[in-house]
């Protein structure tokens, strides 16, 4: 029988959504028919997918596994070009098992890894348990020596996008610009950049003067995500807008305390709430609407997400092609409000 009533929200919302899709948004079968949207990362010429494959496994052990295998191998069956690593994931583990999946294809990927301010975990030979590497600062012999490791255990001549991990606190930022510069003209690095640093030091790396031969910070990794509220500092992101960095945006569903079957504490729960009633009013799953929350914010270039399986993969792709429409982007934002708010009232509880 055919009926001239008008749609129903929920029925417009989800036709919607379907059709920027390109697909059944409820599906995961068109992950890999409708080819994957590249963007630059800031001002460099690196083209990257909106979704970057993290390799730092909560699951599965740092070392080439089946089943990191196959989900790296998913993620470039699928076009997924954007692959981020660490000296400090596994301690050498991670990046090893990522350059041994995408050997055949290196000029077809960009790679992000991470130099951290420490050295690794030693064996206490007394208690036979792993104590905390020495801090190291970030000088020209430290990170030329971190560089040239990663490129070792990632079977690489150069790295796509070079990070520090975190701030070492104590090397001025001419002096991280000086040796960054010397690892670009080397070949060793294309570009670099810094990962959870406070939006100050971010702005005096980009405020440096430009003087011939020094090289400027390229971009940033950072926490941030719909729950991020205490975390990611707005002061950041107007750093970012404003200078064009890129910006990876990691863990979008907060390190899994937003993924589906974990067990939420009672400051997530009302977030959560919201979250599952936005994605069934798109007929689409959490994840993708996590990630398309995080991508619809202009200074983010990419998500970082973590997923543990293909199928996780596929879900992951399926939140870059998904635009939630604004009566429910507001829903949502109110709902992250509402969630820093909490966050707050329990901060200041705790003694």
């Amino acid at each position: 029988m055919i009926t001239n009533s008008p749609l129903t929200r929920r029925q417009f919302h989800r036709s919607a959504v379907a059709l920027a899709a390109g697909s059944f948004v409820g599906s995961t079968a068109g992950a890999a028919t409708k080819p994957l949207e590249l963007v630059r990362f800031g001002k460099t010429d690196l083209q990257v997918t909106r979704y970057c494959q993290g390799t730092a496994f909560r699951q599965h052990p740092r070392s080439d596994n089946p089943t990191a295998r196959r989900i790296l191998g998913r993620c470039l069956d699928v076009g997924i070009n954007f692959f981020d690593t660490a000296e400090a994931y596994g301690w050498g583990g991670s990046e090893t098992v990522l350059g041994r999946i995408v050997k055949r294809r290196r000029d077809r990927v960009v790679i992000c890894t991470k130099a951290a301010p420490s050295e690794a975990p030693v064996k206490d030979p007394d208690t036979n348990k792993f104590k905390l590497g020495r801090r190291v600062v970030f000088d020209r012999a430290t990170l030329t020596r971190k560089c040239e490791g990663s490129l070792r255990r990632l079977g690489t001549d150069y790295i796509d996008l070079f990070l520090l991990h975190s701030d070492d606190e104590t090397t001025p930022p001419e002096a991280i610009a000086g040796t960054m510069e010397q690892l670009v003209r080397s070949g060793k690095i294309r570009y670099w950049g810094l990962s959870n640093f406070s939006a100050a030091n971010v702005r005096k790396s980009i405020d440096l003067p430009r003087n011939p031969g020094r090289s400027s910070t390229s971009g940033t990794e950072d926490y941030f995500h719909i729950a991020a509220g205490l975390r990611m500092n707005n002061d950041l992101l107007k750093v970012i807008r404003k200078s064009g960095l890129g910006l990876l945006a990691f863990s979008p569903q907060d390190c899994g305390r937003l993924s589906v079957g974990r067990k939420e504490n009672s400051v997530y729960g009302p977030l959560i709430g919201v979250l599952d009633r936005v994605a069934d009013e798109l007929n689409t799953t959490r994840a993708r609407v996590l990630i398309a929350w995080s991508l619809a914010n202009p200074a983010v270039t990419s998500v970082l997400g973590g997923a543990e399986s293909p199928e996780h993969v596929d879900d992951n792709i399926g939140g870059t092609r998904l635009r939630i429409p604004s009566e429910l982007m507001a829903t949502l934002d109110r709902a992250s409000q509402a969630h820093v708010l909490r966050e707050r009232a329990r901060a200041a509880r705790t003694p």
